[in-house]
């Protein structure tokens, strides 16, 4: 379902992405609205589904996960048993932390994290046990430059 927004609403909405922990009496204040319409927005966009979740961000490095590994994929079957396995198996793998299907020469890539080469050796084989892959590589991240979780609005 799709929402028409309006200024103010894209300014309650980029307030929430940079700190969901801000008081509706700042967020109102911020967007020179009510408190209590800033309110009835900010449910509609949970009823809706704009707003999905309120999460803390966690800092990687403080909880040995430093290392972020980009695996490509090159799927062993394209028939949806295969995806579906496939799917149920990232899903459950909690170093997983994006996963896309891509176009292209590959058929998904996903984003990892873990503590150090080890452990990443540890999810490749939790992983080729789990789910027959036709092909797998991995680069490792030397350096994040931009790491973000605000959409462009």
């Amino acid at each position: 379902m799709s929402v028409k927004l309006d200024d103010i609403d894209l300014g309650i909405l980029r307030l929430l992405q940079k700190d969901a922990n801000l008081s509706i009496d700042t967020i109102s204040e911020r967007v020179a609205l009510s408190r209590n319409a800033c309110w009835r927005r900010i449910k509609q966009y949970e009823e809706v589904g704009l707003i999905q979740q309120r999460v803390a961000l966690l800092d990687a490095d403080q909880l040995n996960l430093s290392l972020v590994v980009m695996v490509m994929i090159r799927a062993a079957s394209h028939g949806k048993e295969w995806m579906d396995q496939f799917h149920r198996v990232i899903c459950h793998m909690p170093e997983v932390v994006g996963a896309y299907r891509m176009t292209g020469d590959l058929d998904y890539i996903l984003r990892v994290r873990v503590s150090d080469i080890a452990a990443y050796d540890r999810f490749y084989k939790t992983l080729t046990e789990r789910i027959e892959i036709g092909d797998v590589s991995a680069s490792f991240v030397m350096e994040e430059l931009k790491e973000g979780t605000e959409l462009p609005i």
